[in-house]
């Protein structure tokens, strides 16, 4: 079973509820449709113009059966989301007029209705950019208890099953943070973890990677920069399995660990990739992607108190749908 399989039928079993704040985007309308007839969600909230959503419906035959149409300017939930945000922004100097302009904005809209309970995940950026999705769960959902760091990662499956956990691994972070200081990077470690345990099922075996391997390069400032967030990440997370900074063959192939790392307690075992800053991230996933036939999918985002996704704005409904079905995953069993 592939891995988007694997995402669509765990979302079947948990049944949870998605907001699609780009509602009157056509890909948007035609995605929501097929996520309720594969039965993904329990529900499927579109936000925008009911109107024209299902005029659009109407004309190709688009089914709306458990799907909410919500207008942000006509919602019952419009002025409690406002002063929610309110409270949330109060420190910014947030007023209630202006909480009334924002709350109008559909990726805000849609990211309240997370926080608040009316949906369990959110999926946006068929219209909107990466940087306004992520600052609409930045203001509104906030990141994860013990964690200040948004961050993505890529599920990578691997054409040989010998890699990471039956061929299947994260690499994080290949979409975020260009720079990330030692505390991001224990972030990102430590989110990138979660991510393997509720993507791949498998319990994390994580590698900080770095030009050196236990010392080898010295005194970089990028060589310590990694030292320190494996320090951190291991205070924060007795419990997670890492081990860095390692050299990429050090941390995947068995016989060089014990060379270059004899004492590693993750030796071939190595399911998750933490790399030293979002450029050797992209170029790393993009080469395995293209040299090794692997299949990369996301980026993911991670690191947020509840789930939300961002797509790429040429995406194609097919794509909408695994997104849809991997964040619905990552919103995990909801309490009856």
């Amino acid at each position: 079973m592939d891995f988007v399989q694997k995402m669509k039928t765990q979302a079947q079993m948990l049944q949870n509820r998605l907001v699609l704040p780009e509602g009157s985007e056509e890909r948007v309308i035609f995605a929501a449709e097929k996520i309720m007839r594969e039965k993904l969600a329990k529900e499927v909230f579109l936000i925008g113009e009911e109107k024209k959503i299902k005029e659009f419906a109407k004309e190709k035959s688009i089914s709306l059966d458990g799907i909410t149409i919500l207008d942000p300017n006509k919602s019952k939930f419009f002025d409690d989301f406002c002063t929610t945000y309110v409270e949330l922004r109060k420190h910014k100097g947030m007023t209630l007029e202006q909480a009334k302009i924002d709350m109008k904005e559909n990726n805000r809209f849609a990211a309240m209705m997370v926080r608040k309970g009316k949906a369990d995940s959110m999926v946006a950026g068929a219209i909107s950019t990466t940087a306004d999705v992520l600052r609409a769960g930045l203001t509104i959902i906030g990141t994860a208890e013990g964690t200040k760091t948004a961050s993505s990662c890529f599920v990578m499956q691997m054409k040989d099953s010998f890699w990471g956990a039956e061929g299947l691994m994260i690499f994080s972070d290949c979409a975020v943070i260009p720079k990330p200081t030692a505390q991001q990077l224990s972030d990102i470690a430590i989110s990138a973890g979660q991510s393997c345990k509720s993507l791949i099922g498998s319990d994390p075996v994580v590698a900080m990677l770095s030009f050196s391997t236990k010392g080898s390069g010295g005194k970089d400032e990028d060589v310590l920069r990694v030292q320190e967030a494996v320090k951190l990440a291991k205070e924060k997370d007795p419990s997670l399995l890492i081990d860095g900074e390692l050299q990429a063959d050090a941390a995947l192939v068995p016989s060089i660990t014990q060379k270059k790392a004899p004492d590693s307690p993750i030796t071939g075992k190595v399911n998750t990739l933490v790399f030293p800053d979002l450029g050797s991230g992209n170029i790393s996933y993009k080469l395995v992607q293209r040299l090794a036939g692997a299949e990369a999918f996301g980026p993911f985002l991670q690191g947020f108190a509840q789930p939300i996704s961002d797509l790429s704005r040429g995406c194609s409904v097919e794509d909408i749908i695994a997104v849809s079905a991997v964040t619905l995953v990552q919103a995990g069993k909801k309490e009856a």
